[in-house]
């Protein structure tokens, strides 16, 4: 048996058992209410569980019965009781099953949208709507998609020192990120917005559409927020990620004033998002890099 060093730490309503080997190597915790393990280095995964199995197979279960009052009727003595859940002794459970979103093409998301919206709406209508150029919900996600697809031509030009996802399914709701890119400047969640012969004005937190006020600067903000939580609870250290919002079309203006304020969201032209994320200054090194994507491609870190 190996010797292992797991020490137990609670505060807060959270309860974590942190291990280590013998010589002092930190294998990362175990959340014991969520039944997740966390580590930095994920070939210590596999140590980890194995430290913690071990430390649970051998923890006290419980502590010590106080003897029984008397019975002052013998015939009336209740059975006894079975043992308490406290007596048990705890399994971790299983690590969840996850598929590879690496896979994933872009705008895949939003063209299956545009299939059930042109299913829904049936050929003569779909037909005659693309005829006189109709705004449709299909319309809306095909273009959209089209979208998508221009940014990841355009995040092909970053290198091999770059990771990038695509289409990643966020929730049980059918919210979904066009683009999560990992890379030395940190983290950038990606929103695609495709405006063909749109006029676009930016003022700080103020995103304006041929006149209109849109949210999506909002949006992406709390994108990136939720996106920065998923990734530091399953990469076990912080991860800051910032909202991006790419946009193509724009034929008729496009026009950024001041970016939004708190610096957590940036826009910029789809032609142009390479460029700036390759002139960001480098905040994380490889092996950050490579920790953040391989839990990133993991489908279960974003449900």
């Amino acid at each position: 048996m190996t010797d292992w060093i797991v020490r137990r730490w609670a505060r807060y309503g959270h309860e974590r058992l942190y291990a280590e080997t013998s010589n002092g190597t930190a294998l990362g915790y175990f959340d014991v209410k969520a039944g997740r393990y966390h580590t930095d280095d994920l070939s210590n995964l596999s140590l980890l569980q194995d430290a913690i199995a071990e430390h649970l197979a051998e923890r006290p279960t419980a502590p010590p019965r106080q003897p029984a009052p008397p019975i002052i009727n013998e015939q009336q003595a209740a059975p006894p009781a079975p043992p308490s859940p406290a007596q048990q002794v705890p399994t971790p459970p299983p690590p969840p099953i996850w598929h590879d979103i690496s896979a994933n093409r872009a705008g895949a998301a939003a063209r299956e949208r545009a299939m059930a919206e042109r299913e829904a709406q049936g050929t003569f209508k779909h037909l005659l709507s693309r005829l006189v150029g109709a705004r449709t919900e299909e319309r809306s996600w095909r273009i959209g998609a089209d979208g998508e697809e221009a940014v990841a031509a355009q995040l092909l030009a970053l290198g091999p020192a770059w990771r990038v996802l695509h289409a990643v399914r966020v929730g049980e709701r059918g919210a979904d990120i066009d683009h999560v890119v990992i890379g030395p400047p940190g983290v950038f969640t990606v929103n695609a917005k495709h405006h063909p012969h749109g006029s676009i004005w930016v003022g700080g937190d103020t995103f304006m559409v041929n006149g209109q006020r849109v949210p999506y600067i909002r949006n992406s903000r709390h994108e990136a927020r939720r996106a920065s939580r998923m990734l530091t609870e399953q990469a076990g250290f912080p991860v800051i990620a910032t909202g991006l919002i790419a946009v193509m079309g724009a034929q008729k203006g496009f026009k950024i004033r001041t970016q939004p304020e708190d610096g957590s969201v940036v826009v910029v032209m789809r032609r142009r998002i390479s460029h700036h994320l390759l002139s960001q200054p480098f905040r994380l090194s490889k092996r950050e890099i490579d920790a953040i994507y391989d839990v990133a491609r993991r489908s279960t870190t974003w449900q």
